[in-house]
């Protein structure tokens, strides 16, 4: 029996009927392949050494084979921005260190536990979509690594199969039988103590390597449901700018006119400024007349259409990333520069426990450091970034590493780590709860602090799965 197809309103047709797709030619390289036969562009070639090459081929077909952990993807556009920068090469070049250590976990922060249809996350206030499994190049941290690589996890009750993608017709019902359920209940789902899922985040993967016509009919398909803001999560700017172009950006202000009260929230990747800025041969900045760090013009062509639309918010987030970021300069740089063209800085984050994690993460107390460190200098409105850590039970921020000990505190004789609940499931009992623990400089996640907790009112250290969510049940309205 043929699934029910999703159908659109009159008024999603205003904005469907429109939309043009162009065709876009990133000039990917797919793999590691053309670099080993030689078949890459003649100037991409020397993008791995042969050292490299040969380390690579030797563990090929083994259980740490690269490409089996996280294909390898990469564009002409971030070639070119990597060629002159050891931080972007670490951030796309495939390494044998990434598998010397495979411990992780296959799904990080337990996200499967809060999914009552097939690709969507309703773990917070929020819903995440996962709308597609690939970007137009891949970073070798990203924490979606289960999903880009296609790999089979295992689910709370206990079948493994790989990760679906989001169907626009199961994911709206969802979202009008919850809110149906809330507002049936005075504000609150009877269930899960959740209000109105009122905002959605498109993730991936990418959702800019999908077709214009596709971006659209997710758009307008949860404005009709009643969503009042859309996020729009993104690296497409770092990695193929020129995908914002006139058709994407007649979508968009089509869409605005039909919808004007639902908000958008554009949230981009950017984790280093060599990503936008550019350098002389020495690997300098070059400045402008005056002073200024000059862009690369199609990144900043791209970034000034985006942020010249006064209705989309545009905001940043990044982990900080071993041999990537993790540099108070290069932060400071990227802070200020982004706030200067209107783009916001919302989250640094410490590595997530994902499958490898050990040859990417900074330690915990390193990550604060460095981020304490970036932001002197800046003004008050170009450091809001904060240091977050997503535990299971939800986005946490480091908030405090002292370097002193705590007067007759046992444990302590090493300073502490504050850690604060920002974000907590469901209805949120634990937001702002705080847990300190004694300091270990090598901490890479909360399991290293597992023997130095000092104060758990947050309950990070005891903590126990949640019963999944289903469908059913997160969606009853109450006779």
């Amino acid at each position: 029996m043929a699934k029910a197809k999703y159908e659109p309103t009159e008024r999603e047709r205003l904005v469907l009927d429109t939309v043009e797709n162009p065709r876009y030619d990133r000039e990917i390289l797919n793999g590691l392949d053309p670099f080993i036969s030689g078949t890459a562009p003649e100037d991409m070639r020397g993008f791995y050494s042969p050292s490299e090459i040969e380390r690579l081929l030797q563990i090929k077909g083994t259980d740490r084979d690269i490409e089996s952990r996280m294909p390898v993807k990469i564009t002409r556009h971030f070639f070119e921005m990597a060629k002159n920068s050891p931080s972007l090469q670490k951030l796309v070049k495939a390494s044998p260190d990434e598998t010397l250590n495979l411990d992780g976990a296959e799904d990080p922060g337990n996200q499967m536990d809060y999914s009552p249809v097939e690709g969507l996350i309703h773990k917070y206030e929020m819903g995440l979509l996962y709308v597609i499994s690939t970007c137009s190049a891949h970073c070798r941290f990203c924490y979606r690594e289960e999903l880009i690589a296609r790999k089979p996890v295992e689910r709370h009750d206990g079948t493994v199969e790989k990760k679906g993608l989001a169907q626009v017709l199961e994911v709206t019902d969802y979202i009008r039988a919850h809110n149906a359920a809330v507002a049936a209940n005075g504000g609150r789902h009877p269930e899960t103590g959740r209000e109105k899922l009122r905002e959605v985040l498109l993730s991936g993967g990418d959702p800019m390597v999908l077709p214009n016509s596709k971006l659209a009919a997710w758009f307008t398909a949860l404005a009709e449901a009643g969503v009042e803001a859309i996020r729009l999560g993104t690296k497409e700017l770092a990695f193929y700018p020129d995908r914002f172009d006139s058709a994407f950006l007649d979508m968009m202000d089509r869409f605005h006119d039909t919808y004007p009260d639902v908000g958008f929230r554009l949230m981009t990747h950017f984790n280093h400024p060599d990503e936008l800025l550019i350098k002389d041969q020495d690997g300098n900045y070059i400045e402008d007349g005056n002073g200024f760090h000059e862009w690369n013009p199609s990144t900043q062509r791209a970034v000034e259409a985006v942020v010249s639309r006064g209705w989309i918010s545009v905001e940043n987030q990044s982990p900080i990333i071993r041999g990537v970021n993790n540099d108070p300069d290069a932060l400071r740089i990227l802070q200020r520069t982004l706030k200067r063209v209107g783009i916001e800085n919302h989250y640094f984050f410490c590595g997530r426990d994902i499958v490898a994690y050990r040859a990417f993460n900074v330690p915990i107390e390193d990550a604060w450091q460095i981020l304490n460190e970036s932001q002197k200098g800046l003004s008050g409105v170009e450091a809001h970034a904060r240091l977050s850590i997503t535990h299971y039970k939800g986005k946490t921020e480091v908030s405090a590493v002292t370097d002193q000990p705590v007067p007759g505190l046992p444990g302590a004789e090493n300073g502490v780590v504050v850690f604060k609940i920002l974000r907590s499931a469901a209805e949120a009992p634990d937001r702002g709860k705080v847990c300190i623990v004694g300091r270990n400089p090598k901490a890479l996640w909360f399991d290293d602090y597992e023997d130095r907790v000092l104060f758990d009112e947050a309950g990070l250290f005891d903590y126990n799965r949640v019963k999944p969510a289903a469908a059913d049940e997160l969606t009853a309205i109450p006779a």
